[in-house]
């Protein structure tokens, strides 16, 4: 066998497997939507929505961690959310399903808990800080690997959110800098490892 069949057998089961992975990866991100919906239009009718809300520096804020990524202040809020929950994580679940089986769970607590000791205040809600941390997973996954296929799923998300990057700096009242600044420490740390 030559050289060239060799590389195009190869290249024809690398893509099955990302097609298999894109159409699992992109079913379980489309239910995440759905369940961030479901949220929002029970939230404030069934229960309090400050009340899951991260409350910095208080103990019983810490649920927050759990239930602030679910929460969402507004329609526009949940839809860009929801849009980056959609294209990050199927591209993340697309192109690394068991680096980011394990990364998702990570950068969820990572950055509830990050912004929990580092904020100095307010009610923090909405899954921004998974999304940034999806985000800065991508690119810590592009700078490990360096291949083709790595560095093209980082060239994508940057195209589509590339103005998330500097999101963690404190620039607009009332959007939480503190939970994008621990959702792209906790993203890249687990691109990186």
């Amino acid at each position: 066998m030559d050289t060239e069949t060799l590389y195009q057998e190869q290249l024809a089961t690398h893509l099955a497997g990302f097609r298999r992975n894109f159409h699992s990866a992109l079913t379980i991100m489309m239910l995440w939507v759905i369940v961030l919906g479901a949220v929002y239009f029970a939230q404030d009718r069934l229960f309090s929505t400050a009340a899951f809300a991260i409350q910095p520096q208080h103990w019983q804020g810490l649920i927050g961690v759990l239930s602030a990524p679910l929460l969402h202040g507004s329609m526009e809020h949940l839809s860009s959310n929801a849009f980056g929950f959609l294209v990050l994580g199927t591209l993340a679940g697309s192109m690394y399903p068991r680096a980011s089986l394990w990364a998702w769970p990570i950068v969820w607590l990572g950055s509830g808990l990050g912004t929990w000791f580092i904020s100095l205040g307010g009610h923090h809600i909405g899954a921004s800080g998974i999304t940034v941390g999806l985000m800065f997973f991508l690119i810590g996954q592009g700078l490990r690997r360096r291949d083709r296929m790595s560095l093209g799923a980082l060239f994508l998300a940057l195209f589509f959110f590339g103005g998330m990057v500097l999101s963690f700096l404190p620039r607009e009242q009332g959007i939480s800098w503190e939970y994008h600044l621990s959702g792209a420490v906790f993203g890249l740390l687990c691109g990186l490892a």
